[in-house]
């Protein structure tokens, strides 16, 4: 099984922290998306735990609210000692509304506007991390404007190529994030920043893409930017408080995927980090980190009712589900590979070659191609595994089609935190002509 947390119990089903998946699926119906909270607490722990045996205080781990955003998600992140990024104010409002103490949060985003600014402002966000020079412009006026002086951190780009999917690479220079170091940019952008009212510059800010699984770019990275940081201190006699590193870690999607210990590379990059500043005289830097994917993608699976099998002679076979792009469009957008089960048919070999399809009006929307699961028959159950980062966070409503709930469970635990939405729900925001 591909996580421990996974089993097969005495009647052949799948099960998720000692929970029935079949069972579930007929309590709350399909699709479904099923949290794992014990498991989410233990890929904090590790982030939480190991910065700071590295670290001491002076570490934090933020929760990248992209990967999965619900009130709920930032009352276990405050709980477990996270801090959190955000990327709109939709997810700000989210993060304020579970109570989450907004002075731990970092806003993201490549094109903040002047109502994005001031909602943030109005509700004390920690830090921005501003992107460009017209947002740090319009950010040091509207600060004036409420009479504070706003904590920044600037996004860099440092070039580091960490060989993954090119729709997912954000660090490289041809980038819409950020500011490049090899085009002078990086430089000019701190100048800026130093010389306006109202702002403090407390650090940088980088991130090299997502699903990386060795630490070597994170260590090539951490090299670019206090290199970066140095040469700044030089230039400009300003020396980074702060030095975000961003997230990216791989999780497992497939058993071919390799075996990621997190806190292993963090350790090798928390040395790194510190060998470098002592080459370059600098005090060492306030660390973040901003895992996403690492610390929600293998607490979840989601469960599909089938609807059909159908079989082309000569061609393929696909198997048919109640969800879809609507629920997890990152096939739609990556071809991401997925593991996929047949939760009732647990006991029976996987000797039936098929492709997943979802229910849309799409002859793109799929949900794997040519995986070998048991067999499946109408109303079956199927499981989709590693499926809680990006799958409810993009989900849509395409074909008019009501999102998923989301469900949580762990040791005698069991409790709904995003309800399924309900088709009065679909025309909430409809107006009469």
């Amino acid at each position: 099984m591909l996580y421990p947390y996974l089993s097969t119990n005495e009647n052949g089903h799948l099960t998720i922290a000692g929970h029935d998946t079949v069972s579930l699926a007929q309590k709350y119906g399909t699709a479904l998306f099923v949290l794992n909270v014990d498991r989410l607490q233990e890929n904090c722990r590790i982030y939480v735990d190991t910065l700071r045996e590295c670290f001491g205080d002076n570490a934090m781990p933020l929760f990248a609210s992209k990967s999965l955003s619900f009130t709920g998600i930032y009352t276990l992140m405050n709980r477990f000692g996270m801090g959190t990024d955000i990327v709109s104010c939709g997810e700000l409002y989210t993060a304020k509304k579970a109570g989450f103490p907004l002075e731990k949060a970092f806003f993201h985003g490549n094109n903040k506007t002047d109502s994005d600014i001031a909602y943030a402002l109005d509700n004390k966000i920690g830090y921005f991390v501003v992107d460009n020079e017209d947002e740090l412009l319009r950010l040091s006026a509207i600060a004036k404007e409420y009479g504070i002086t706003q904590k920044i951190l600037l996004r860099i780009t440092p070039g580091i190529d960490p060989h993954t999917h090119k729709a997912i690479v954000t660090g490289s220079v041809d980038s819409k994030f950020g500011k490049a170091i090899e085009t002078n940019q990086a430089y000019e952008i701190v100048e800026l920043a130093l010389a306006l009212d109202n702002i403090e510059l407390c650090g940088f800010h980088c991130h090299i893409g997502s699903q990386i699984f060795e630490c070597q770019p994170f260590c090539d990275a951490s090299d670019c930017m206090l290199a970066f940081i140095h040469e700044v201190k030089k230039r400009y006699h300003y020396e980074a408080k702060m030095l975000n590193l961003g997230g990216g870690f791989g999780v497992r999607y497939v058993e071919s995927d390799p075996e990621v210990n997190i806190a292993d590379n963090i350790r090798a990059v928390a040395a790194h980090v510190k060998t470098k500043c002592q080459e370059y005289g600098l005090s060492l830097p306030y660390i973040l980190m901003e895992p996403g994917r690492s610390i929600v993608a293998d607490t979840t699976v989601t469960l599909y009712t089938v609807g059909s099998v159908k079989e082309i002679t000569g061609f393929r076979n696909y198997v048919s589900v109640d969800g879809g792009m609507t629920d997890n469009p990152r096939y739609a957008l990556y071809q991401s590979a997925y593991t996929v089960l047949t939760a009732n048919r647990m006991n029976e070999e996987a000797d039936y070659a098929c492709t997943v399809a979802g229910r849309c009006c799409e002859s793109g929307d799929l949900i794997q191609e040519n995986v070998m699961i048991a067999k499946p028959e109408r109303g079956d159950i199927l499981a989709v595994l590693t499926t809680g980062a990006y799958n409810y966070s993009m989900a849509s409503n395409y074909n008019r089609l009501p999102r998923p709930a989301i469900l949580l469970v762990g040791n005698n635990y069991e409790k709904l935190a995003v309800r399924r939405e309900s088709f009065e729900d679909l025309c909430r925001l409809d107006l009469d002509l």
